[in-house]
């Protein structure tokens, strides 16, 4: 999921954005007609069905924006709407930024293909930074167009379906230029709290309590990555020569890879970073993870602080998003952020 810019550095980057973004747009159909079309696959329209009734709980149990995005289809025919790069330093694992209009400076940059994604990640890779590109099955406009559900969500389980128009929804009502922790983090909080949400008013309790406990499990495994990070920028600040400070950086990346993994394989846990672990964890990977979800403790102790009043919490959030970044920082800092 990524809040993604129309506009970048370069003419070529822009292009390819402003192109990517019209497709997208010229590709919808309104989900109503849709569903009520005989022409319209049975599965097709089950899926709109779903979406439709989450987008609808959205606006009405969860204060969500109540707008046109998430009322239309588009159909990309691809296996992902977009592919981040991300990328951090050799010795550092704080993300490489980029500064875009209306988002400010962000820690990925977007783009529509895949093999331009490779590309420039592959000229960041020559000089010197660990890079990581990653497919995206969602991305908002932060309410600048009326988003469309995309063929790239239905791809995913119910509840990641639901989940993801949550999360890009969070991104239209409070989005802080050129804050990505704070940006990810807050939107995974809504995210969380309204599938919880959703379950319970189905009735599902059986697939709450299962989703409460993945998300738990993901959580430590969070706090292992987090940990095996600090321990990294803690080696990365030794005044040591290049050749030792590889060295010592690929064994403490493989020390957190094997934690991770005896952590999966006793909490039978499929988390997604199984390539990552296969292939050799870098400062992108894990920057990555800390964008979207070092703060999510934070955000969520606050929300509990408002008893679940969701209206209540974003006005809290709203307070922080005005304010200084310090206190932003803070909200992340506080014990028991993973």
């Amino acid at each position: 999921m990524s809040a993604f810019s129309l506009s970048g550095c370069g003419v070529g980057y822009l292009l390819q954005a402003g192109h990517g973004q019209w497709q997208l747009l010229d590709a919808r159909k309104p989900v109503d007609a849709l569903i009520a079309s005989p022409a319209t696959d049975a599965s097709l329209k089950s899926r709109l069905e779903l979406a439709r009734a989450a987008r609808d709980f959205a606006s009405r149990e969860l204060a969500l924006p109540d707008n046109r995005s998430y009322r239309s289809y588009s159909a990309l025919g691809r296996d992902y709407v977009v592919w981040n790069v991300v990328a951090a330093p050799e010795f550092s694992v704080a993300p490489k930024r980029w500064w875009f209009p209306f988002t400010g400076s962000i820690a990925y940059r977007g783009y529509f293909r895949e093999a331009n994604a490779r590309r420039y990640a592959a000229t960041l890779a020559a000089r010197g930074y660990d890079t990581w590109v990653g497919g995206v099955s969602a991305y908002s406009t932060l309410g600048k167009f009326a988003d469309p559900l995309l063929d790239t969500m239905l791809r995913y389980g119910d509840l990641q379906l639901v989940g993801t128009m949550f999360h890009e929804l969070a991104h239209q009502l409070i989005y802080v230029a050129g804050d990505s922790e704070f940006n990810e983090a807050f939107a995974m909080s809504v995210e969380r709290a309204g599938v919880a949400r959703w379950l319970e008013s189905r009735g599902q309790g059986d697939e709450l309590a299962g989703y409460r406990e993945r998300m738990q499990q993901q959580a430590a495994l969070q706090r292992i990555l987090a940990d095996g990070r600090r321990q990294l920028a803690r080696i990365y600040a030794e005044p040591l020569p290049a050749a030792t400070m590889r060295v010592r950086k690929q064994q403490e990346m493989a020390a957190i890879a094997a934690t991770a993994r005896d952590f999966e394989r006793q909490a039978a846990l499929r988390s997604g970073y199984d390539a990552w672990f296969e292939t050799g964890l870098n400062n992108a990977h894990l920057a990555s993870v800390a964008t979207y979800f070092d703060c999510v403790p934070g955000f969520e102790r606050l929300l509990a602080a408002h008893h679940g009043d969701l209206p209540g919490y974003y006005a809290a959030v709203r307070v922080l998003a005005r304010g200084p970044a310090a206190a932003r920082r803070a909200l992340c800092a506080q014990p028991g952020a993973a």
